[in-house]
């Protein structure tokens, strides 16, 4: 191995962690062999320039994050993250799994609740979630599907064995870096990216726009889809525009719609056009100001009502947001057993529920040792870290979790697998997760082979989040055979304002609309 990976081996012994390119001694693994013989040719100078390039190819197509107030380039790693074959189609069921069961528990706490009645779980536990909506209480979502979308969090810990950290089937974002970072990658390590099977991503616009339009109301024969975003000012809106231009479907705030009759209908000069589907990419509270957030100026009056009357599809479905309550993340492994009849193929992280007295007292007592997580948290905000936090914080912490013992869950401190990213001169190893996304159109789960690989890039940090000062890194999942679908040669890039300005104008409502996304 070159230079680039001096000491790699050591530091990596110093984590704890299974590291997914080497085995002990430095030896790469199989699925990274033609990566780790890509990386061996490379200099230092041939390594920064590659990454120069990539970061400001993402800087000039709007691939940026809001950092502390400023707005960069999204931080991607020359070397990708390798799963192959047979640990995919672990995950890739394990997920789907998930996902049903989470489908069948949103249904059943929003009408008869009988994993309540049959004492699955504590209905204290569902009534007392902060995104748990009576306001959608009763009624079937059109097209019958709650988690179109969904991004199941998974990490691997020491011993090498996959678990779900988090679900994520409220408003899951973070696809858009998948795709963008497949582009990139195939130009920044094309040496490796050449000699492997790996299985495309860029199915996913397809893939989404299909089940959106499945789940429209009944009787609908062309359904028009819609994006609704909070507008240009959100973190995610270059996903929004990338999304709604691959799927060739139009990207609206909440004050291009119109409810009446309850339905609903976007405003155009050449008049009011009927919506049958919206992917909304904004928090429910901000949805709809008659049934929520009074002061709301991001959604629309009368979405709610117009989905209760079957006139339109929401994706995802109002009130899901119960299910990411980390609380609930708790309890998945029995209602993938009450409601499937089956064994988790993922198991959860080990967790202390701290509204249970016994587990509050260990957990009070261990402080230290421990991580604690708010269960409505998103972000890594709010999470303490027992090790790295200091006496004050630790204080702190103990006030509010005896003050709202609810609101906490704790784990053990897991030591996330490492995969090598380059940190000044040379290759250190940096802790990941993963998470997969799946596709839901009522009768299958679609999940997209690999999702968003998220890096610390602090050393020895277990915090991966971008808004935390995380990376990313492109996920490789290779194919067991030439049969299956695999990535070819790069195609030429083509921007996200030149999709833009391909698409079908037909109004002046549109030249307005292409001007916002540029």
């Amino acid at each position: 191995m070159s230079d680039l990976f001096q000491d790699y081996s050591e530091a990596a012994g110093r984590t704890g962690a299974y590291d997914e390119m080497f085995a002990p001694g430095q030896e790469a693994r199989d699925s990274y062999a033609e990566v780790a013989d890509a990386l061996r040719k490379l200099s230092l100078a041939d390594v920064s320039a590659r990454a120069d390039s990539m970061a400001r190819t993402f800087l000039d197509r709007g691939v940026t994050f809001d950092f502390a107030g400023e707005e960069r380039p999204f931080p991607l790693d020359i070397v990708p993250r390798v799963i192959p074959a047979d640990e995919w189609t672990v995950l890739e069921k394990g997920v789907a799994q998930r996902v049903r069961a989470l489908e069948a528990f949103l249904n059943d706490v929003y009408d008869k609740m009988n994993v309540v009645a049959d004492g699955v779980i504590p209905r204290q536990l569902v009534t007392t979630s902060a995104h748990f909506h009576r306001q959608v209480h009763g009624f079937e979502p059109a097209g019958g599907v709650r988690v179109h979308i969904s991004g199941i969090d998974v990490v691997r810990d020491a011993a090498g064995t996959f678990r779900v950290l988090e679900d994520n089937v409220r408003v899951p974002s973070g696809v858009s870096y998948v795709l963008e970072n497949r582009r990139a990658m195939a130009k920044g390590l094309p040496e490796a990216f050449g000699q492997q099977l790996i299985r495309p991503v860029e199915e996913y616009p397809r893939r989404l726009l299909s089940a959106l339009r499945k789940t429209a109301p009944a009787g609908v024969d062309d359904p028009t889809v819609v994006v609704l975003t909070p507008g240009v000012f959100n973190s995610a809106y270059f996903e929004h525009t990338l999304l709604a231009g691959l799927m060739g479907v139009e990207l609206v705030e909440g004050r291009d719609l119109i409810c009446r009759g309850n339905r609903v209908y976007m405003r155009t000069t050449a008049g009011e056009q009927r919506v049958d589907v919206i992917y909304k990419r904004i928090d429910d509270e901000f949805l709809d100001p008659l049934q929520f957030r009074s002061d709301s100026m991001l959604g629309c009056p009368g979405l709610v009502n117009a989905a209760r009357a079957g006139g339109v599809t929401i994706a995802n479905a109002v009130g899901n947001g119960v299910a990411d309550d980390k609380l609930v993340y708790s309890y998945v492994p029995d209602l993938i057993r009450y409601y499937l009849s089956e064994e988790p193929v993922i198991a959860n992280v080990d967790t202390f529920r701290l509204e249970e007295k016994e587990s509050r007292e260990y957990v009070l007592d261990n402080l230290a040792e421990l991580v604690v997580k708010p269960v409505d948290g998103s972000g890594g905000k709010g999470l303490v870290i027992g090790p790295d936090a200091s006496n004050d914080e630790l204080e702190a912490l103990r006030k509010r979790v005896i003050a709202d013992p609810r609101g906490w869950i704790a784990q053990p401190v897991l030591q996330l697998s490492t995969v090598p990213t380059l940190g000044g001169d040379k290759f250190g190893p940096r802790h990941v997760d993963l998470r997969p996304f799946a596709v839901n159109d009522g009768d299958d789960v679609w999940v997209l082979p690999g999702g968003l690989t998220r890096v610390a890039l602090k050393e020895g940090s277990l915090i991966v989040n971008s808004s935390q000062g995380g990376g990313s890194k492109d996920t490789w999942v290779l194919a067991d055979s030439p049969q299956v679908p695999v990535e070819t040669v790069p195609r030429p890039t083509i921007s996200v304002r030149e999709r833009v300005s391909v698409w079908p104008v037909e109004s002046n409502w549109r030249d307005r609309q292409s001007e916002q996304q540029q």
